[in-house]
């Protein structure tokens, strides 16, 4: 089987497509991924993981203050993936345009969203390119487009239903992440999380 064969297959097994906020020392950022999933069965103790590539702008953000939002989206949220997907937070301030507020553990709320999560890490894993982010949930909440029977956005449907003028750009961010993920996969280095050392 061809690599783009399997690639292809596992683009099948992404999430829905969520909004990570985070903040550290005053400034704030927002990204888009399609890579989180629930991490507990057992309602008490609500956990998601989040894999966060490592030339994001947030990813040292969320390792260093052990901390982050993550927001289910409306299928009808194109804009707002636009906004927080199509830009790095490192030439400009995402959230500058978009309503949010602050949430309990300090980093930016996004008022419209369908719901959102904050969350304290509890552990990581280096994937080489990434770090995959073990959440303990601490707050829930809903936004404005948490609306009665509304859809939550999928990768796939973002995919099939984005606006045509986008599809280049993303196109070409999607082939700059996968040179610097291939480059960098094979790195892969045991990390303890703080507070869980022997």
């Amino acid at each position: 089987m061809r690599p783009d064969e399997i690639y292809q297959l596992l683009r099948n097994l992404t999430s829905p497509v969520v909004a990570i906020t985070s903040e550290r020392d005053g400034k704030r950022n927002g990204m888009i991924s399609d890579s989180a999933v629930r991490a507990s069965i057992v309602p008490t103790i609500p956990r998601v993981s989040v894999y966060i590539h490592k030339f994001n702008y947030s990813h040292d953000m969320i390792f260093e203050t052990g901390r982050f939002v993550m927001h289910l989206l409306g299928a009808d949220q194109f804009e707002l993936i636009h906004q927080l997907g199509f830009a790095s937070g490192r030439t400009r301030d995402k959230l500058a345009r978009i309503p949010h507020h602050v949430g309990r553990l300090g980093a930016p709320v996004l008022d419209e969203c369908y719901a959102h999560l904050e969350c304290e890490v509890i552990n990581v894993m280096d994937t080489g390119s990434s770090t995959c982010f073990l959440g303990q949930v601490s707050e829930v909440g809903y936004g404005r487009a948490n609306r009665p029977k509304s859809a939550l956005m999928t990768a796939a449907y973002f995919r099939a239903n984005m606006p045509a003028e986008w599809r280049p750009e993303y196109e070409a961010q999607l082939e700059a992440a996968q040179r610097f993920a291939e480059e960098r996969s094979g790195e892969i280095k045991p990390v303890i999380w703080r507070g869980l050392g022997a």
